[in-house]
Parts: structure tokens; C-alpha cells; sequence
């Protein structure tokens, strides 16, 4: 049994293949003859029920998939323009550092830092009440407050900082259940495609809010854009439908079974709702102190965002923006190696893992998803030493190539990631939330440090470092995770 029962819950049958969406196992020594025939045959039915969310149609299953990638990229697009204009906050707080300022609202830190907070309530309310009823009141206050930001007239404000903050809270929802949807939706053979569809909306909506700037550079512009944006976002909820499967199958047994039989399918009837709540709330802290391989994991993370953020947020400026006065190219390349890593990079790891579950007698392992890691990290480095190289050469064209294999990399591998910790824990929502305490909190910090550390080494010196990191550690990593993963999994009570 887990340390935490994670939510509303159901038994699977002994032999069940991992990859179940039942959140919770239950030693079946425990329970009585009858509860067990009654619960194995509850199961059988429910796999073959088309109520259940892995067998809609296609066609449902991926509009659900497209409402979520678009959620993701409003929030994200939205984080990329909506703090703009703003010099005069250096004298409203006192504020004397101009890089302070700059920080923390043209690099969006203050929406990074609750990016880092929302997903520790957001996902295991989301196993605790369902996607569905989280998701809705997320885009219902993420459109206030991005409302009321818009609407304000002075962006100095404390106001302006509190709304910043709460609309990256809640922002950060549908980010963090996104994913997990994806692993309602599709099994792990077929998900990759999907995941990757959503995984693109997060990382390029910042890169579309680049291009547009270097177009448009009015505030007013992105105000308006981002506040119809949010307008929509809910709207096109109403096409969507549960997809937790536990949820479902509680909301549909409360009617249907009697006290007895639903207390003995759904442990959650017999709870205390605050010791309920409370179950849920703690587990993403749960997973990221007692599971070694999300901890891993998520310094993983932190390394390919880290020198993502630092390549965003210095040299590419410097060698794009100040060397040739353009915003746009370095965006557009970025943006291509994003979305030719949603089509090629989703293939990859699709035909790995299957090649290497074919080789196991068909049981396919989360660790069968590392080889994507590794060669991303390699295309990666790859990408790095061809962008530092044509830049050092003025070579314009072929940097922006280097920019363009370096984000199909980066793609490519936190797309197998991504994969690993659905593939790996029952709930994935509190994994994905677990991972993203680290890599919000660098996003938040870096923009401190990042320009003045590469000013002190030097552009040169600075990108070579990022290319050493990249190589040595980047490519090492993921290797020894192919080996021992298995065994970390197998010490955490928490995994599948």
C-alpha cells in the first residue's frame, strides 16, 4: 500500500498492467473474499465501459488534448506580455537597481514564482475533486485577474504586483494538469503524440510573444490580444468533459451503489473530508522528498531549462538583439525547433519505446523512454556548439540553425520526461507538480544573476560553459538513469 492514499480510489486486480489509471493499489490479502469478487469484477467492467476516458473516440480525445495545449499557450503567451511599460516602478518601491526592475517584470519572474506555488495545490485537487471542476475555476479567475491587470491605470501599483502574482497562481493549473489529462486520455503506447501537442502550447507561446513584438511593440496590443485570449479560454471549457477516471467512477457509484458497496470500492466515502484533503495536499511534497528518481528528475529539469533561460535571457539578446537589432529570428528559429520536435521528436519516442517493449515480451518500462532523453541531450549539445560557433563567426543564418536544433532538442527530451514520470506514477498530476517546484523557482531567480554572471565571464566564456554543462552532465545523466531507474522506482511506495 502507498504511504498516502492518493484520492478516491479504486483496487485493481492483482496481475492489472501497470499502466492502469487506478490511483491506488490495496494489498488484496486485507480484503474478505466477497469485497475482492466484487471488486475484481467492478474493475472488468469498468475496461470495456465506454464511459471510461481511455475508450472515447479519437476524435474526443484529441479536441480535449486541443483545448489543454491551448489553455497552456494563453498562459504562457500571457506571461510573455502583459508586464510591459512599467520604469516608473523603480521609484514606487524604491527599486534603485534598473536589472532588478527589469527582472522581475520584462522576464516575468513574479508570474515564475507562483508558477512554482499553484501546482502544489492545484494537482492533487485535481486527483481529490477532479480535472474538470479545478480547470474551470483556474480560466473563470485567471480571465479576473488578467482583466484587472489590463484595466489598470497605474502598473506601479501594488495592486499590479499581487494581480501578476495571482494570475500566474492560477495559471499554473492548467500547465500542471495538462499532462495528467494526456495520461486519462491515452494509454502510454499512444501518448506521445499528444503529449507532445500539449508539451509545444507551454514553450511557444513565449517565442509567438517575441515575434510579435519585434512587429508590434504596443502595450495596449498585447493587453487586448491576452484579454480576449482569457475570454475564450473558458468558453471552450464547456467542451470539455471529466477525464479522471477515479472521479468518474465515484460520482457514478455514489448514485448507483448502495453505502456499503461504494465505501468498500471508494475508501474515500468512509473519510474524514479535512484528513481527505489533507491526503491530497501533501503528496507532490510526498513525491519530491521520498522518491529519489522525481528528484532526479527534476535537477534534470532544472539543467536544460537553466541553460534555456540563461541562452533566453543573455546570449541570445546579445548576439540577436543588440548585434543585428532584430527580436524576431532568434524567435522564429526557436520556434521551428519546437514544433519540428512536436512532429519528429513525438516519433522518436513513440518508436523507441516500442521497439524496446517488443524486446520484453510486449511490457513496456518508464526507463524505455530514456533513449529520447539521450538523444535530445546529445542534439542538444549539439545545437549549442553549432549556435556558439556560427555566432562567434557572425554567421547569422547558421546561428539561427544552432538556435533551431538546440530547442529541438530541449523539446525532445523534457517530452520523454514528461512521459517517464506519467509512465511512472500513479499520480501524475502530483509528479508534474513535484518537478515543477525546482525548475519555476530557477526561472524566477535566474533573470537575477544571469546577465550580471555572463558580463563577468564574458559572452564567449559564458556560452562555452553552457556547452560544457550541456555535454557533460546533460548527456551522462540521463545514461546512468537508464540503468538505475528501475531500481529507484522500485524503493518508492509512491510509483506504479
Amino acid at each position: 500500500m502507498s504511504a498516502s492514499p492518493p484520492g478516491p480510489s479504486y483496487i485493481p486486480v492483482p496481475d492489472q498492467d501497470h499502466d492502469s489509471n487506478n490511483p491506488h493499489v490495496h494489498d488484496p490479502s486485507a480484503i474478505s473474499d466477497d469485497n475482492l469478487e466484487r471488486i475484481i469484477q467492478s474493475e472488468d467492467e469498468w475496461q470495456h465501459d465506454p464511459v471510461n476516458p481511455r475508450n472515447w473516440s479519437p476524435a474526443k480525445k484529441w479536441r480535449t488534448t486541443a483545448i489543454v495545449t491551448f489553455y497552456t499557450f494563453v498562459i504562457s503567451f500571457a506571461s510573455s506580455t502583459m508586464a510591459r511599460g512599467l520604469p516608473e516602478v523603480a521609484h514606487e518601491f524604491y527599486m534603485m537597481n534598473p536589472d532588478v526592475l527589469k527582472a522581475l517584470f520584462y522576464h516575468d519572474s513574479i508570474f515564475y514564482l507562483s508558477f512554482a506555488i499553484g501546482p502544489l495545490f492545484a494537482a492533487p485537487l485535481s486527483e481529490a475533486y477532479g480535472r474538470l471542476k479545478v480547470l474551470h475555476w483556474a480560466n473563470l479567475f485567471f480571465v479576473v485577474f488578467n482583466l484587472d491587470y489590463t484595466l489598470l491605470h497605474n502598473r506601479s501599483s501594488p495592486a499590479s504586483f499581487v494581480l501578476r502574482f495571482l494570475a500566474g497562481f492560477v495559471g499554473s493549473i492548467p500547465v500542471t494538469c495538462g499532462g495528467a489529462i494526456v495520461s486519462d486520455l491515452f494509454s502510454e503506447r499512444d501518448r506521445a503524440s499528444p503529449m507532445a501537442q500539449y508539451f509545444v502550447g507551454h514553450l511557444i507561446g513565449p517565442v509567438v510573444a517575441h515575434v510579435m513584438t519585434g512587429f508590434i511593440n504596443k502595450p495596449v496590443v498585447f493587453d487586448v490580444l491576452v484579454g480576449i485570449c482569457s475570454i475564450v479560454t473558458p468558453i471552450l471549457g464547456i467542451l470539455m468533459k471529466e477525464s479522471y477516471a477515479p472521479i468518474i467512477r465515484l460520482r457514478r457509484d455514489k448514485n448507483s451503489l448502495d453505502p456499503e458497496k461504494a465505501a468498500t470500492i471508494h475508501p474515500a466515502f468512509t473519510m474524514n473530508k479535512w484528513a481527505y484533503l489533507w491526503i491530497n495536499l501533501k503528496r507532490p511534497f510526498m513525491i519530491i522528498t521520498r522518491s529519489l528518481i522525481c528528484l532526479i528528475l527534476s535537477l534534470y529539469m532544472v539543467l536544460i531549462y537553466g541553460i534555456y533561460y540563461l541562452m533566453f535571457t543573455t546570449s541570445f539578446p546579445y548576439r540577436f538583439f543588440d548585434l543585428y537589432h532584430s527580436r524576431v529570428l532568434v524567435s522564429i528559429g526557436i520556434g521551428v525547433g519546437f514544433l519540428s520536435a512536436t512532429i519528429f521528436g513525438a516519433r522518436i519516442c513513440d518508436k523507441t519505446y516500442l521497439r524496446l517493449a517488443a524486446k520484453n515480451r510486449g511490457k513496456g518500462k518508464p526507463e524505455m523512454r530514456v533513449p529520447a532523453v539521450i538523444l535530445g541531450s546529445l542534439i542538444i549539445s549539439v545545437g549549442l556548439l553549432w549556435y556558439v560557433w556560427s555566432a562567434r563567426a557572425k554567421m547569422l543564418f547558421m546561428a539561427l540553425v544552432g538556435a533551431a536544433i538546440f530547442a529541438f532538442g530541449m523539446m525532445t527530451a523534457l517530452l520523454a520526461i514528461q512521459l517517464y514520470l506519467v509512465d511512472t506514477f500513479t499520480c501524475a498530476a502530483s509528479a508534474i507538480a513535484a518537478t515543477s517546484i525546482l525548475r519555476s523557482l530557477l526561472g524566477f531567480a535566474f533573470p537575477f544573476f544571469g546577465k550580471q554572471m555572463f558580463a563577468t565571464v564574458g559572452y564567449e566564456r559564458g556560452d562555452s560553459l553552457l556547452v560544457g554543462l550541456a555535454i557533460v552532465i546533460g548527456i551522462l545523466f540521463p545514461v546512468w538513469i537508464y540503468y538505475a531507474g528501475e531500481r529507484m522506482r522500485a524503493r518508492s511506495s509512491l510509483t506504479r
